[in-house]
């Protein structure tokens, strides 16, 4: 059909001639309303993106010689980063002689894993990285009561659940 025969019809018909694939041999269009195209298009992404989620990661830094009401607080703020759904950093920064005593940092660590050993699972070990010794946590697995039996078994809370029972 040719283009004036095309945009009579649109005219008459009260919408739009909106071309669909100009590409094609030959090309190829289509008589409908352009705003609600516009519309069901913004919408159909908006629902994609609800499906998404995006994971941030959190650091949270402690010193050795933490006081008990500092690493409280901070114990606090890993809780909120978790009921978030992000992922939490835990550092323990180490300077000058500190280095050479890790036990203190990995003794802070593991009071934090004991206090969120129900609300969180370990993803990456303590390790040391430079002066600072550091492990991830991320959000336990949240387990409804019908797919509780079919639910596999989590190694790395198992390793949460060691570090925290561990004592030095």
């Amino acid at each position: 059909m040719d283009l004036a025969r095309a945009l009579q019809l649109a005219r008459d018909a009260e919408v739009d001639l909106v071309e669909v694939a100009p590409n094609s041999e030959p090309p190829v269009c289509r008589l409908l309303d352009y705003g609600k195209l516009l519309y069901l298009t913004s919408k159909k992404e908006r629902e994609s993106k609800k499906g998404q989620r995006s994971t941030d990661q959190k650091e949270v830094r402690f010193r050795p010689n933490i006081g008990t009401h500092d690493l409280d607080a901070k114990t606090r703020k890993i809780r909120e980063f978790i009921s978030d759904g992000s992922k939490v950093k835990l550092t323990v920064r180490f300077r000058g002689r500190e280095a050479a005593h890790q036990q203190l940092g990995l003794s802070v660590l593991k009071r934090v894993a004991d206090e969120l050993k129900d609300e969180v699972r370990l993803e990456r070990p303590p390790a040391m990285e430079g002066r600072a010794l550091s492990m991830v946590l991320i959000p336990a697995l949240v387990k409804t009561e019908k797919g509780a039996d079919d639910a596999p078994e989590d190694d790395n809370q198992d390793q949460v659940e060691e570090l925290a029972d561990a004592k030095t």
